[in-house]
């Protein structure tokens, strides 16, 4: 049987020594993306904040407006108009004002280094990956625009690091290929998101139900990128399999930053750190039945006692049989049964009511 977030055999893999897969805590992975609004000062605080809040990972986007597009103009190049936050905004503009300067990223990273943080990055061309490689980052992240690059993901797998590939607007048969992109360099340890490539997106659209869908046709260990507003999305999405969850950060929503209208501000993530792990440990084993820390409680359940002093030869009534906490006498629907019957010796109050005083 498939166990939830992976194949048997490869319930785990290990980023950076930490251990990622159904039988740890959930993974978390602050994006930072644009929301350092082009000053290393901030960007050096959302480190701080991640930290703060127990995140595990922060995760930059490298590339530069050259890099992931070209200045150029038209239809094709533009925001569509309806788009909620960048409408008619060109390509190359909204890169510019977003990329992460890739200077910054050394003193980044060593920041979340002291603080016992995790740092990587999403390669978007091969210079990208050249540059994190150098940079010895722990693992490589695959953008949902990117998984139909194929040759990119070949050279990320390559690495001989772990991949972690968002699956947003992308079909089965273009995840299939990205997986398989990956296998074929040799290396297994990947990681598909269930992601909406919207932003903010709404969760309605999250289907969250494709998480164990993921799992169970590629084979991988499975996850959330997780656009929606708030933490709800990426708490439910671990009681279906993910083991991953990456959501965008920001200091304030209100403080700027291209992306921070649908970011988490430092106390929301510190409590999807805590309520993750609380789904995660509350899933349990497929049981029904008292638990051990139930014991107690199983003690005080209601049962048949006499709650009157009665004499031998008294008969029994509502008035001195009820059914009350705690446990030890008889079943309270036996006392159909019992009503009218004889007490063959005397009871005092309190004594649990059993077929050998009757």
């Amino acid at each position: 049987m498939t166990q939830p977030g992976g194949r048997p055999g490869a319930r785990s893999i290990t980023i950076g020594g930490r251990e990622v897969g159904p039988d740890a805590a959930p993974f978390i992975i602050a994006e930072m993306s644009g929301n350092h609004d082009g000053d290393l000062d901030k960007a050096l605080a959302i480190v701080r904040a991640a930290a703060g809040a127990g995140a595990h990972a922060i995760k930059l986007q490298t590339y530069t407006a050259d890099t992931i597009t070209i200045d150029a103009d038209g239809p094709a190049f533009r925001i569509s108009s309806g788009h909620e936050l960048w409408a008619g905004r060109r390509l190359y503009d909204l890169y510019q004002e977003a990329h992460t300067p890739w200077e910054w990223h050394a003193p980044i990273f060593e920041l979340a280094h002291e603080l016992g943080l995790l740092a990587f990055s999403s390669p978007f061309d091969p210079t990208a990956v050249a540059f994190l490689q150098d940079l010895d980052v722990p693992c490589y992240k695959i953008a949902s625009s990117e998984i139909v690059d194929l040759p990119l993901i070949r050279l990320a797998a390559a690495t001989g690091k772990p991949i972690i590939i968002s699956t947003g607007m992308a079909s089965v048969g273009e995840i299939d290929a990205a997986v398989s992109a990956a296998r074929s360099t040799g290396y297994d340890q990947i990681v598909l998101l269930q992601c909406t490539a919207s932003y903010p997106a709404n969760p309605t659209d999250s289907n969250l139900r494709g998480i164990p869908v993921l799992a169970d046709t590629f084979g991988t260990l499975v996850g959330l990128s997780d656009h929606t507003m708030g933490i709800g999305a990426a708490v439910a999405a671990v009681a279906l399999g993910a083991c991953v969850i990456e959501k965008h950060v920001t200091l304030s929503r209100s403080g700027g930053g291209v992306d921070s209208a649908f970011s988490l501000e430092p106390d929301e993530l510190a409590a999807l750190v805590r309520e993750s792990e609380t789904a995660r440990v509350s899933l349990g084993q497929p049981r029904i039945g008292a638990t051990v820390s139930e014991t107690e409680g199983l003690r005080l359940r209601r049962s048949l006692f006499v709650v009157k002093d009665v004499a031998a030869g008294d008969v029994v009534t509502a008035e001195n049989v009820r059914s009350i906490r705690p446990a030890g006498g008889l079943a309270p629907d036996l006392f159909s049964e019992v009503e009218g019957r004889v007490f063959r010796a005397d009871a005092k109050k309190g004594t649990p009511l059993s077929w050998d005083i009757l």
